[in-house]
């Protein structure tokens, strides 16, 4: 059943028509994770998905403008299942203007630059991939599944391709321990896939994941607040990118940020400086408002 499965999309996508491609995570094993735990990986197959379109009253299906597919990665189905998706949602969305989805730096990989040419032209036109961290280290950590250059590769394939890139970091991954050099490659490395979005979230344990596990035992500690500020500071100070829209505004967040780098670097630098100047909780989100 097209239904054994849950709704993770990006907050970009809220307006969007959800259309389950892949049930859970192709990779599912990063610590830090958990959510697709329960849910053991599978294709959909070309009949259901079309199915559960098909259930969209007629009236509707005007309005859609635009699809994200899901669940953890559906960029990893097969190419010609992607591509008579697309096709399909062409056909059955007169007023489509966009198309999404999540993509490991697996999934971005094993297809050629002219097969996701090909999806672009058939809509795909945004992924957003998960990069977590620069750190080699601690991408081993948490059980990534891709090293530092694999993202790269991933992350300018895409582009090469015509595909936006919208790529997510985590703030504290690294912990206390390795937090300075983790906020530092974090910038070096999205510097270097120069994407179109980038997105800062602040670590949040998931209930069951092996990260949970980690710090219930002693080995592993949470940042503080003003710590992943002056992590989300570096990360900003060694990013060199060309027209990039940053934002911290997610709801794991302890300080709402966006903006156009490089041109409102400074400004950003401002607010966060003037913050951990002041070191006054109450400028911060209260902690029982973060959510994952």
């Amino acid at each position: 059943m097209i239904d054994d499965t849950i709704v993770i999309r990006p907050p970009s996508e809220a307006q969007s028509f959800l259309l389950p491609v892949t049930v859970g995570c192709s990779h599912a094993q990063c610590t830090f994770c958990g959510t697709f735990d329960r849910f053991q990986f599978r294709v959909i197959d070309i009949g259901e998905i079309k199915a559960y379109v098909d259930r969209i009253p007629a009236d509707y299906l005007g309005q859609v403008r635009r699809v994200f597919l899901e669940n953890g990665d559906a960029l990893i189905a097969p190419q010609k299942l992607l591509v008579e998706v697309l096709v399909y949602l062409r056909n059955k969305f007169p007023n489509l203007e966009r198309v999404g989805t999540y993509a490991t730096p697996k999934s971005a990989l094993i297809k050629s630059v002219e097969e996701l040419k090909r999806l672009r032209e058939l809509g795909l036109s945004i992924a957003y991939l998960g990069v977590e961290s620069g750190d080699r280290e601690i991408l081993r950590r948490v059980r990534k599944g891709a090293t530092y250059e694999e993202i790269v590769e991933a992350g300018v394939k895409l582009k090469q391709a015509g595909i936006t890139v919208s790529a997510t970091v985590i703030l504290g991954l690294g912990g206390p321990q390795f937090s300075e050099r983790h906020a530092i490659a974090t910038g070096k490395i999205l510097s270097e896939i120069d994407p179109e979005y980038a997105g800062a979230l602040t670590l949040m344990l998931v209930p069951g994941s092996e990260l949970e596990k980690e710090h219930k035992e002693g080995r592993f500690k949470l940042i503080t607040p003003f710590q992943s500020l002056a992590e989300l500071k570096l990360i900003i100070e060694n990013l060199e990118v060309t027209n990039c829209f940053f934002t911290a505004n997610h709801a794991s967040n302890y300080l709402p940020l966006r903006a156009r780098l490089p041109e409102q670097r400074e400004q950003a630098l401002r607010l966060i400086n003037d913050v951990l100047k002041k070191r006054d909780p109450s400028l911060l989100k209260p902690e029982v408002f973060r959510a994952l």
